[in-house]
């Protein structure tokens, strides 16, 4: 998991590695750079685990977070390109959930983790909002 600074939260928000997608981007190449610039390391994509969509009503943003498995090799080297992770951590399954505090991204890992394969997660207001500092 990755420790995420944001201009308007105190503390850093844990999550697993990822990010936005990039114009003209594939989704495969989007997972590709985000896990390679957060944590330092080349993954293989496994099959496609579940889908999250949330909204932020007080920005007007809508949020598709798709999920994977993913295989590497190696341990985490740090962030290459990203200025805003403060901590990359493997984190124990039981331990996931207090990690998580943003509970359109507990909820669904949680319960993939606890057996339930549902392919999709909504929530039609995210409870929170992520200010980011770069305009991309």
């Amino acid at each position: 998991m990755v420790a995420s600074r944001y201009p308007n939260h105190p503390a850093p928000l844990w999550n697993l590695p990822g990010g936005r997608q990039r114009a003209g981007e594939l989704l495969d190449e989007t997972l590709r750079r985000e896990f390679l610039e957060e944590t330092g390391l080349a993954i293989e994509r496994g099959r496609f685990l579940y889908l999250s969509e949330s909204y932020d009503r007080r920005t007007g943003t809508h949020f598709l977070n798709v999920t994977f498995s993913v295989r590497s090799h190696g341990e985490p080297k740090g962030a290459l390109d990203d200025a805003h992770i403060v901590a990359i951590e493997w984190v124990a399954r039981e331990q996931v959930a207090g990690r998580l505090s943003v509970a359109v991204v507990r909820e669904p890992l949680v319960a993939y983790l606890r057996g339930e394969r549902r392919p999709y997660f909504g929530f039609a207001d995210a409870g929170i909002t992520i200010e980011f500092a770069d305009p991309s």
